[in-house]
């Protein structure tokens, strides 16, 4: 069994609320529920983090390196286009992360259409709206999967 970190960022704790036009109507409470449900048939051990504090996020980061989770996704909502501390503290991690988004940020805003975390992830999955999530956390599992095939998963967990 893997170990999953999901991070939500800034504002998402106002999911449901915030812009549903964009975001839909579904709270932070349900995206992780529905991921807990995805994990457990995934056999998956997943763990949630939210904060809208950059520093707070750093410190996450650098905790999943010493609790050697396997994969990291984050949705690290606008810091995404701006926060090199972040980006810094993700290339520190020795396992795959996905960059994901509800909102297909390439169609957005300008400033929205750079990720400074693009060079480092694993991949981005965005425009999905809740789904991106559910993806995600599919696509860390093969990712797991490979690594397990190839003998480099730590499962020591």
């Amino acid at each position: 069994m893997g170990k999953v970190l999901m991070l939500h960022g800034i504002n998402h704790n106002m999911f449901g609320k915030r812009n549903p036009k964009i975001y839909g109507s579904i709270t932070l409470d349900e995206i992780n529920e529905s991921m807990f449900q995805l994990a457990k048939e995934l056999r998956l051990e997943l763990e949630v983090f939210q904060t809208n504090s950059e520093g707070e996020m750093i410190d996450r980061i650098h905790q999943g390196y010493f609790d050697k989770v396997n994969a990291v996704i984050i949705n690290a909502g606008a810091w995404t286009h701006y926060s090199y501390g972040l980006r810094d503290a993700l290339d520190i991690l020795e396992v795959p992360f996905i960059e994901i988004h509800m909102s297909n940020i390439h169609a957005r805003d300008e400033f929205r259409h750079h990720s400074v975390f693009a060079e480092i992830a694993q991949g981005q999955i965005c425009g999905f709206g809740f789904d991106s999530y559910l993806l995600a956390l599919r696509a860390a599992k093969t990712l797991m999967n490979e690594k397990n095939r190839k003998g480099e998963l730590n499962t020591s967990i």
